[in-house]
């Protein structure tokens, strides 16, 4: 196998990574004077703040993942490859990737980052990240599995252990986890499970931190911490899971949690390519350290940007956050330097320009930090709602999730609870 890419003579910028910071890279630059080589795992984009609704079953997945050939349709000079990327060759300028090398005069690297299981391989194998559409399809089944599971289960303590479930995390996935949890608790179970006891299921969600989405502000912390009360969620904070072997659900304190559903989502580490020089890699994450222009540092012509890029200001000496804010905002600041670049003009440094966070714990409920302005409940739910609505490629796929979304709050019901399970061939 061969990338089969043609040389046109334009300079050749190869994006790897097709989230928020390679996509966004690759549009700004899809009618300039280079050949851009987008390449990535899957051949569409995710949108990522939306995984949670497609595992509680609120959203179809392909409401939130969009087409990237059909991104780039007119533009001729961006070409899309779906592969995996080995490692990279500095010195030649080539990337190797499961179907071959491909030469670059300029690489940049979006590949975004995955779950942190800080090195407990016993979590790893038996809790449930949720890091892709394919991770939250799996958890959407299991959910509703074991909601089955627990309707023909033979007593009590049998049926606890298909019906409690453990969120480890307070962050933004964290607590729109548990909200989404306790709400189909209170207005799904009822009505499709009439033969099991909603006051059965127990909602726990365990953070690190004394309190919860600590990147935002104390007041924003506090209406979670709230809101996730009165939907019966059980808070665990200042408290760390150090294992969980499937069954049980170890806590630091030495307490255990019986509970066969543990969702991740602790903590994040970036995907890396072999090739760099160790040099070129903070101490924590695996992030890139880059500098003003998102160059890497220790190599040429090389690139980071998104969750991968550790750009330190004066504002943000640790890095930069690992938001879509960022990775945009970087994607935008890139493609304008490849464009002065082309122009023979110096580039421009990047200085990210916050715009604030925002969160949902459920109908009626989120929080909203904006750089002026700190507000939270009904009016933060609706900007939550119009802010996502808006960040959604497609025309189509924003109307769907529109009549789903009004669908969703006028009864009180979600219609995509079914368990579908990946074929596989039978041996023989």
């Amino acid at each position: 196998m061969q990338f089969n890419i043609p040389d046109t003579g334009k300079k050749r910028i190869v994006i790897i990574g097709g989230g928020f910071a390679g996509l966004t890279l690759a549009r700004k630059l899809a009618n300039s004077d280079y050949q851009i080589v987008l390449i990535d795992k899957n051949n569409y984009h995710q949108f990522q703040p939306l995984f949670y609704q497609v595992a509680m079953a609120g959203l179809e997945p392909s409401s939130i993942a969009f087409p990237l050939r059909k991104v780039f349709q007119k533009n001729k000079d961006v070409l899309i490859r779906v592969t995996k990327v080995q490692s990279v060759d500095s010195k030649k300028q080539e990337i190797h990737t499961d179907i071959g090398a491909l030469h670059y005069d300029y690489l940049v690297l979006a590949m975004g980052a995955d779950t942190n299981w800080y090195g407990n391989e016993q979590i790893r194998a038996n809790a449930i990240p949720m890091k892709s559409v394919s991770e939250a399809l799996y958890l959407r089944n299991k959910i509703f599995e074991d909601y089955e599971r627990a309707v023909t289960a033979d007593n009590y303590d049998q049926r606890q252990r298909y019906l409690d479930i453990v969120i480890v995390g307070g962050g933004p996935t964290g607590v729109e986890v548990a909200g989404s949890l306790a709400e189909m608790k209170r207005h799904i179970i009822p009505k499709d499970y009439t033969d099991l006891d909603r006051n059965e299921i127990n909602i726990h969600l365990i953070h690190g931190a004394p309190r919860l989405l600590n990147t935002m502000s104390e007041q924003a912390s506090a209406a979670a911490k709230k809101f996730l009360e009165e939907l019966g969620v059980q808070l665990s904070l200042d408290t760390i899971v150090h294992d969980f072997d499937g069954e049980n659900v170890h806590i630091n304190d030495g307490s255990t949690i019986r509970a066969d559903k543990v969702i991740w989502a602790a903590g994040i580490t970036c995907n890396t390519i072999e090739g760099l020089p160790d040099t070129s890699f903070t101490s924590s994450s695996n992030r890139l350290k880059v500098d003003a222009f998102n160059q890497v540092e220790g190599v040429e012509s090389i690139f980071a940007i998104g969750d991968l890029a550790c750009q330190t200001e004066a504002a943000y000496p640790k890095g930069h956050p690992q938001v879509a804010q960022v990775a945009i905002q970087q994607a935008r600041c890139l493609a304008s330097n490849f464009r002065r670049l082309q122009k023979k003009q110096p580039m421009n440094p990047f200085h990210y320009r916050d715009l604030g966070s925002m969160a949902t714990i459920g109908r009626n409920r989120a929080v909203v930090d904006l750089p002026f302005w700190r507000f939270q409940g009904a009016f933060a739910w609706l900007v939550w709602l119009l802010v996502h609505l808006f960040s959604i490629l497609g025309a189509k796929n924003k109307l769907f999730i529109f009549l789903n979304w009004v669908w969703n709050y006028f009864t009180y019901d979600q219609s995509l609870r079914l368990v579908i399970k990946p074929w596989q061939r039978k041996p023989g």
